[in-house]
C-alpha cells in the first residue's frame, strides 16, 4: 500500500469528497485506511463499567485505499505516488509531480 500512518490525505470519491485529513490507523490485508474525520458511523453502546452512560457514539469507520490521494508535504498537492530504491538498498516514496521523497511524519 501507498498510504502509510500519519501520512495526510485528501479524499477524491465518495460522500466526504474534498476532505482532508490524517491516517490513523492502515488495514493493509483489506485495503482500507481510517482518517481522522471522514466516514463517521453511529455505534450503538450498551452502559457497562468503562462506559456508565451508554448510548449512541459517533466514530470514524474504515475507508477504501483507491478513495484517498497522498498530499506530498513538499509541493502541498494531491499526488500519485511511486517507489524507488536508493543506492544503499532502501526503498523510498516518490511524489509524481515534484520527484521529491516523502517521508512519513511520525
Amino acid at each position: 500500500m501507498k498510504v502509510i500512518k500519519n501520512d495526510t490525505v485528501l479524499v477524491i470519491s465518495g460522500n466526504y469528497k474534498g476532505k482532508k485529513g490524517k491516517v490513523l490507523k492502515v488495514f493493509p490485508k483489506a485495503n482500507r485506511v481510517v482518517v481522522e474525520g471522514v466516514n463517521f458511523v453511529k455505534r450503538h453502546t450498551r452502559p457497562t463499567p468503562k462506559n456508565q452512560q451508554g448510548g449512541i457514539v459517533e466514530k470514524e469507520a474504515p475507508i477504501h485505499v483507491s478513495k484517498l490521494m497522498v498530499i506530498c508535504p513538499k509541493c502541498d498537492t494531491p499526488a500519485r505516488i511511486g517507489r524507488e530504491v536508493l543506492e544503499d538498498g532502501t526503498r523510498v516514496r516518490i511524489c509524481k509531480n515534484c520527484e521529491e521523497m516523502i517521508v512519513s511524519s511520525s
